[in-house]
This record gives C-alpha cells, sequence and structure tokens, in this order.
C-alpha cells in the first residue's frame, strides 16, 4: 500500500504575538558532526565564476555568494550556470557516482520560469551525530561517541522575496537542532520518565529558597507524565525559534535577505518526526494560510491593535466596505467566529482588513501569502512602517509516525515538495506517478527513487510550448522553482 505524505511548511504560535526573548543560542560549530562511519561531506556548490584576471567587486561577490545550491548536487560550476538556466529549466539531481544519499533517497529540482533571478528553493539531507551535554546524573563524563545518538535529517526550504534566508536555514536549522537535543541523549537512552529537572552543573549557586512562592499544595498533588517524544517535539520546536532568531541578528551583516517556508522530516529512534502540509493519503497535519489562520491573526490584532495603526481593521468582510456604506449592517466576523453576522458599519471598519483575498491570493496585511516560516524580520506593508514579522510565526507544528509500527515494502515513501510541485499536481496525480515509476524498476534498484524525483519534477514543469511550460493537458505547468525529495519508508535497515 502506497504511503505518501504531502508536505509543506506548518507553524503553530501563541494568540499573544510574538514569543519572548530567549537566551541566544550556543555557538553553532563550522561542521555538522556525523558519526564515524558517514561519508564526508563533499564542499558546497561554488557560485559561478566571472571571467579570470580582475577583481571582483564585493556586491558582485555578494549577489553570487547567494546562488548556491545543494552540496550534494556536487555540482561544477558549468553545472551550476546549466542549473540556473531559466530559458532551459535542467533538472538537477544528485550524479550516480556510488555515493549515495542517506537511505537511497531520491533527490530532483528546476530552477522557476523566470519568476526571480535565481533559484530560492534549498535543500540539506544530512547524518547528524549527538554528543551529550551532560550525565543526568549531574556529573561530567569523558566525552564518547558510543554514548550518542544518530538522526537522519532531510530539509526543504522555499525561499521568497531572496533565497538568503532558504539557504541560512539549510546550513544550519539541523545544527540547533543538534544543540537541543544533546541535553537529551542519555534521557532518550533510558525507558524510565524523564527527569522533571535537569542537575544544576557543579560550581552553580543555588537559587534563593521560592517556597513563598508556592500555592495551595492541593493544586500540585500529581506530576504531570511527559513522554520523550514529547522532548524531541520540544527541541525541535526550540530548534526553530533559535534560527529565526539567529537571522534576525545576522539578516544585515550576512545579506539574509527575504524569509523561507520550511519542510523537515527527522528520524530518531525509530520514529519520524515531520513537519508538514495536509495530505489524503496520509493525512499528517492541516495547510496553513491567511485563510485557515485567519482566527489566529485576527486575535492578535484585536489584542494588539497597535500593530495595526490606522491602516487596518481586525475584523473581516466578504468585501471592501466602501464609504457610502456607513451606517448599513453589513456581513462580518471576528476573531471568536466561524459564521457570520450583520454589524453596523462604523468609521474605522473603512480600514484595509488584516486579512484579505481568497486562496492562493490571500494575504496577509495585504502584502504576503504565507502565515508561518523563518526571516521576514525586515518585511514591511508596502509604503508604511508597519512591520508583519509580529502576525509570522517561526514555531513548527510537529507530527511523528512510528516507522516500527508497521511493515514497509519498497514502494512505500515519503514524498517532500515545494510549491512548485503542488501548485500544479494533486495527490492522486502524485500517487499515480509513484505507481507508474517504481513498478518499472527491481525493488533493490537503488535509482529507483531518484528517477522518481525527477519525474515528479519533469510531470509539473511540463514542456516548453505556445512560448509558456505546459503539461500535458495543455495546462500551464508550474513557472515556480520545483524541489522534491523521496524518502523510501523501510528506513536505514532496508535501504541503506
Amino acid at each position: 500500500m502506497l504511503n505518501r505524505v504531502r508536505s509543506a511548511v506548518a507553524h503553530l504560535v501563541s494568540s499573544g504575538g510574538a514569543p519572548p526573548p530567549r537566551p541566544k543560542s550556543p555557538d553553532l560549530p563550522n561542521a555538522a558532526s556525523a558519526p564515524p562511519a558517514a561519508a564526508p561531506e563533499a564542499p558546497r556548490s561554488p557560485p559561478a565564476k566571472a571571467g579570470s584576471g580582475s577583481a571582483t567587486p564585493a556586491k558582485a561577490v555578494e549577489a553570487r555568494a547567494s546562488f548556491s545550491r545543494p552540496t550534494f548536487l556536487q555540482l561544477s560550476p558549468g553545472g551550476l550556470r546549466r542549473a540556473d538556466d531559466h530559458a532551459g529549466r535542467a533538472v538537477q539531481s544528485p550524479p550516480d557516482t556510488g555515493r549515495r544519499l542517506p537511505w537511497s533517497t531520491g533527490y530532483a529540482e528546476v530552477i522557476n520560469a523566470g519568476k526571480s533571478r535565481h533559484n530560492e528553493d534549498q535543500a540539506c539531507c544530512e547524518v547528524v551525530y549527538v554528543e551529550g551535554r551532560r550525565s543526568v546524573t549531574g556529573v561530567p563524563r569523558e566525552p564518547s561517541r558510543g554514548q550518542g545518538l544518530c538522526f537522519y535529517y532531510w530539509g526543504l526550504f522555499d525561499g521568497h522575496a531572496g533565497g538568503g534566508a532558504a539557504e541560512m536555514a539549510s546550513r544550519l536549522l539541523h545544527r540547533h537542532i543538534r544543540e537541543q537535543l544533546k541535553d537529551l541523549v542519555e534521557i532518550l537512552q533510558d525507558p524510565s520518565p524523564p527527569p522533571l529537572c535537569l542537575p544544576t552543573t557543579p560550581g552553580t549557586p543555588d537559587s534563593s529558597d521560592p517556597s513563598h512562592l508556592l500555592g495551595p499544595q492541593s493544586c500540585w498533588s500529581s506530576q504531570k507524565e511527559v513522554s520523550h517524544e514529547s522532548l524531541v517535539v520540544g527541541a525541535v520546536e526550540n530548534a526553530f525559534q533559535l534560527m529565526d532568531e539567529q537571522m534576525a541578528r545576522e539578516r544585515r551583516g550576512h545579506q539574509v535577505e527575504g524569509g523561507c517556508c520550511a519542510l523537515v522530516v527527522i528520524y530518531l529512534l525509530g520514529k519520524v518526526a515531520i513537519i508538514v502540509r495536509n495530505g489524503e493519503i496520509i493525512p499528517m497535519s492541516r495547510e496553513f494560510t491567511p485563510e485557515t489562520e485567519r482566527q489566529r491573526l485576527q486575535l492578535l490584532g484585536f489584542l494588539k491593535p497597535e500593530l495595526l495603526g490606522s491602516e487596518f481593521t481586525h475584523l473581516e468582510f466578504p468585501r471592501r466596505v466602501l464609504p457610502k456604506e456607513l451606517g448599513q449592517r453589513m456581513l462580518y466576523r471576528d476573531q471568536n467566529m466561524t459564521g457570520w453576522a450583520y454589524k453596523k458599519i462604523e468609521l474605522e471598519d473603512l480600514r484595509f482588513p488584516l486579512v484579505c483575498g481568497e486562496g492562493k491570493k490571500a494575504r496577509v496585511m495585504a502584502t504576503i501569502g504565507v502565515t508561518r516560516g523563518l526571516g521576514d524580520h525586515s518585511l514591511k506593508v508596502c509604503s508604511s512602517t508597519l512591520p508583519i514579522k509580529p502576525f509570522l510565526s517561526c514555531f513548527p507544528e510537529v507530527r511523528v509516525y512510528d516507522l516500527t509500527q508497521y511493515e514497509h515494502c519498497p514502494d512505500d515513501v515519503l514524498v517532500l515538495g515545494t510549491d512548485g510541485l503542488w501548485d500544479v499536481t494533486t495527490d492522486c496525480e502524485v500517487a499515480a506517478t509513484v505507481d507508474r515509476v517504481l513498478s518499472a524498476y527491481e525493488p533493490n534498484d537503488h535509482s529507483r527513487y531518484t528517477a522518481l524525483a525527477q519525474a515528479l519534477v519533469l510531470g509539473a514543469r511540463g514542456t516548453p510550448r505556445d512560448r509558456g511550460w505546459r503539461l500535458p493537458n495543455n495546462k500551464l505547468g508550474s513557472g515556480d522553482d520545483i524541489s522534491v525529495f523521496v524518502i523510501p519508508l523501510g528506513g536505514p535497515g532496508s535501504y541503506s
């Protein structure tokens, strides 16, 4: 039976707006640690070079530095130029040189048809080793690789308003996840319940007696149970927030322009934690848009009207209210409503709605069509100083799929794709492509998953015809960047 998940960004946020300040993330190492058996990481595909013999202006260096492709593609300078060709739109995949991605994962990508200067998608596929930071007993221990954990990591990052945020997240997000997991190494390997508090580091002064802060003891007669799984979920959530905070600190000095949506899969201790968009074959989550998050956005605007300035209203109307309709009763809904009711139109209702438009044209503050992602710290309403970031969340929704609870065959796969795939391809069409392509290969042929990723990208891109890219049904193909991972659900034991 086909197991497939449609994947895209999904984030959670409290109704109170921007998250509270957090301590800065620890200094991240220059390279991700990997277990001894992992293959060494290939150098990142270099940017295309200018003609030799002359110094390159600093601005040109910055522009080209932002144009890089995933490490595992191993592109030469010539290959990088072909990958950047909007006219040819050649599909790129890792070379078949014997060095396979983990789990024989398939990958393919293609640049947009001219929507942006470069491909703003980025991808990452890593085997990450986590070495424990401390012993749960509080006694420092000698570093030992045998006491650590490994997790498999796949990430797609769909950039907007520039590729800087996506490129940065593809390099650093898995390292933030690793840092957050360091405190959990021993705890996750111990079947007993997690400790309520981690021991203090030797030499740390004890805090003053907090007994005067305690309320009636009847409220604390029992302790909530916390699972190991929820600790991993919390580590991933914290990693996303720390990644977003790092982008905020470094956005000027490091050219971290724009923002990005993130699609991430993590395999740890037999389970897959998936940050996803909605799917119908294996429904893993719901889709997050200005429409689906209308009530969260409206509640924030209601609680903090200063974020709306004098330009926007948190209320929603079926269309823009006209001045001649002042005093009339018109349909509306607020942050508490899923249905519609009538209200008397007042002067404040003439302001532009916080959430407007429908479907792919839905926008927050008439500016951005995504409500959850990383970056966008400098984004402001057009011709205004109002920042949009307070309405955008960096927190992920994490769903867990236990691979050990099912027997998976070689045709059971997890498909991750950016919007370039899903804007023109349905779940059923992807499922049909999976069946068609995989049935043409032997189950032990490791190239079958790359072939499937290429077929999905080609199917969404279409062929050049009538001054555009067309699908077989003559509808327009995707003009967006398209990136696809195909992950066999058999795991490392079957397909490594």
